[in-house]
């Protein structure tokens, strides 16, 4: 088996496809403002594993999505080359990054938000 689509609860799937695709640099794989559809990727492997922009208000998943972010807990984790250059990259798109730049044996991490109801962490090697 191999991953082929998750999904991200998000409040608005259209705010998060514009959130995703100009700020965090995701590429849009398929878009459908009527449908409240929102699939992006990668740009560093756009046919492989998408995100699904569900749209959670109203469900489940609003209070899955609540707690796990007032819990500090990531939704999300991505892998990057280089955490200090990324989120340097991210508060310049006006993302809000969080101040807790961790340094685990293995790298380093940080988490920052969406802006549409998510903590996201990067996770990567010291550069």
């Amino acid at each position: 088996m191999k991953l082929s689509l998750v999904s991200i609860p998000v409040l608005d799937p259209i705010k998060a496809h514009e959130v995703y695709t100009s700020k965090l640099g995701f590429v849009s794989k398929d878009f459908d403002e009527n449908a409240q559809l929102a699939v992006v990727a990668s740009p560093e492997d756009p046919d492989g594993v998408a995100m699904l922009l569900e749209p959670c208000k109203g469900t489940f998943a609003e209070d899955y999505q609540r707690s796990a972010y007032e819990a500090k807990l990531p939704i999300m984790i991505f892998k990057v080359q280089d955490v200090e250059s990324e989120l340097v990259k991210l508060q310049s798109a006006g993302v809000v990054v969080r101040p807790d730049l961790n340094r685990p044996e293995w790298g380093l991490s940080n988490m920052f938000e969406d802006g549409c109801g998510n903590l996201l962490m990067l996770d990567g090697t010291v550069a």
